[in-house]
């Protein structure tokens, strides 16, 4: 993992991870209020300096490395996937030939 960045962008990037895992109704589950409660709690104010800042900054570059992981290979699971058992004519085609015509026209 390449050095973390600012603390707002990772949330921004998360969010929108969270959006595309959950849809539309993101705001409703549980891991976008756990997400924005954790780091209203750890942020940095005046009257503070959080210890625990740089932990959570990495636990949250962490889980959002692993959601943009699963996303991207969903994608190509689904892109490269066997479709199951291919007829030999798709197969042909697939490589660019064509089955011959069978006599008495079977084929």
């Amino acid at each position: 993992m390449a050095a973390l960045g600012a603390p707002l962008r990772t949330l921004r990037a998360l969010l929108r991870e969270l959006r595309h895992a959950a849809g539309r109704s993101y705001r409703d589950s549980p891991a976008y209020r756990h997400v924005l409660a954790g780091f209203r709690a750890h942020r940095v104010t005046s009257e503070k300096l959080c210890r625990a800042q740089q932990e959570l900054h990495f636990q949250a570059a962490t889980y959002l490395c692993l959601l943009r992981s699963v996303r991207e290979h969903e994608a190509l699971h689904r892109e490269y996937h066997g479709r199951g058992e291919r007829s030999p004519q798709e197969v042909a085609g697939l490589v660019g030939f064509r089955l011959p015509q069978q006599p008495g026209g079977k084929g």
